[in-house]
């Protein structure tokens, strides 16, 4: 098995769990592992993932290296066979017509693996594509995963992964497809110019996420902070209200009445200005009386008149 490049198992009804044996030097040389759509199960185990050595190359060392999978022999007559593999890449599948040394990917998706994804997938620093979505896989996304530099593809889709989206995420400045969705995640997407490229698809199904680019956030702590903020404001602005007025009320009843207290002079005219209101409203009354006296000695004038007539 060391001298292993590809080993692809997907579409087959292979069931139980996945180990590696305590050999040394298992898998030194495995590049493409693709065990999907199976009925595999149990925990990723955390000691697979550290004997995948060609996946835990110096990125620069491998991407040096362009040459092609290819199988040749000259023991009877020229043969020369160039590998090819089809893999779920960006959510599609796709033929590898011609498989560089330097690519690398791991595709466990559609079993049904349980418990969290193992810190060691950090360690491989050249892996281009992870895909672990449909399974069963709970606990938090590793802040790990935001060492794998090379990484073009992340799909940890439909599990019931928890907690926040690791800050980390953002940095991955290679990340050319994401895919979170259906899960059980909580918290603001890390903003970052790589994750600020991905559509709300990317995120979709899990009601505790937040921020860009999803259209409205569904978690309430989120939103409470802001709520007694405006809260305040309204208070604020009640109070600088009704203290104005006051100020205004005060201010008008002030200039008025404060001249009388302590000047004779608008003392005096105020004065003068009252008596001559009081003085019309008597005189107004006295003219009115005058007036219905008049009306009233008038008709009776008039009744007397009509009687004798009459007699």
């Amino acid at each position: 098995m060391s001298d292993l490049h590809v080993l692809v198992l997907r579409f087959n009804g292979f069931h139980g769990n996945i180990h590696c044996s305590r050999v040394s030097s298992n898998w030194t040389a495995l590049q493409i592992m693709d065990l999907s759509s199976n009925n595999l199960g149990g925990v990723l185990p955390r000691g697979s993932f550290l004997e995948l050595k060609a996946m835990m190359a110096d990125p620069s060392l491998t991407h040096s290296r362009s040459d092609i999978l290819h199988y040749e022999s000259q023991s009877v007559r020229p043969i020369y066979y160039q590998d090819r593999v089809t893999l779920s890449l960006k959510g599609h599948y796709v033929t590898q017509t011609k498989i560089f040394l330097f690519f690398t990917s791991i595709d466990f998706s559609s079993n049904n693996f349980v418990g969290n994804i193992p810190e060691t997938v950090g360690d491989l620093k050249s892996l281009y594509l992870l895909n672990i979505s449909h399974n069963n896989l709970t606990g938090q996304i590793p802040p790990a995963v935001g060492n794998l530099k090379q990484l073009g593809s992340l799909d940890l889709s439909f599990n019931k992964l928890g907690g926040n989206i690791p800050e980390k995420l953002a940095s991955l400045t290679f990340l050319s497809f994401i895919n979170l969705s259906y899960n059980e995640l909580v918290g603001m997407i890390p903003r970052g110019n790589q994750l600020q490229t991905f559509g709300e698809s990317s995120f979709a199904g899990n009601k505790g996420l937040c921020g860009f680019p999803l259209n409205s956030c569904k978690n309430h702590s989120a939103v409470t902070p802001s709520e007694p903020e405006v809260e305040e404001d309204k208070f604020i602005s009640r109070t600088e209200t009704y203290v104005s007025v006051t100020l205004g009320f005060v201010g008008g009843v002030g200039s008025i009445f404060l001249p009388l207290l302590f000047s004779e002079r608008w003392n005096q005219s105020y004065n003068k200005i009252i008596d001559r209101f009081i003085l019309r409203i008597f005189q107004q009354q006295n003219q009115d009386g005058r007036t219905s006296k008049s009306s009233s000695a008038a008709s009776r004038k008039k009744a007397e008149g009509k009687s004798r007539v009459s007699h």
